[in-house]
């Protein structure tokens, strides 16, 4: 009868520890979706800051090429502001990777 017991464990024993590294990957993964999104809508916000502050300025000008101005200076920000939030991102993916990830942590 012990014999059954320990073949009983040596099988059911591996696939209970699969399920709870399945079922903790499961648990980073929403852990780790949520700061992703939490991220982005902050970074939403920021541009929508920015670009409301733009527009203020735009609204005050005094001639068409300070609004020139304002609107280029807007685009260049944008854009530098936009690559920041996606390589940001990028970065937070890659640390989530390499968290779930067995092995060297470098």
């Amino acid at each position: 009868m012990a014999d059954d017991k320990s073949f009983a464990d040596r099988v059911t024993g591996p696939l209970k520890n699969a399920g709870e590294a399945i079922k903790n990957a499961g648990a980073k993964a929403a852990e780790n979706s949520q700061a992703i999104n939490l991220r982005v809508l902050e970074q939403a916000e920021q541009n929508a800051r920015e670009a409301f502050a733009a527009m203020r300025a735009a609204a005050s000008a005094k001639s068409l090429s300070e609004v020139m101005e304002i609107q280029g200076n807007f685009i260049r920000e944008q854009s530098s502001r936009g690559m920041d939030h996606v390589r940001e991102i990028g970065e937070l993916i890659a640390k989530f990777g390499r968290d779930v990830m067995p092995g060297d942590k470098k």
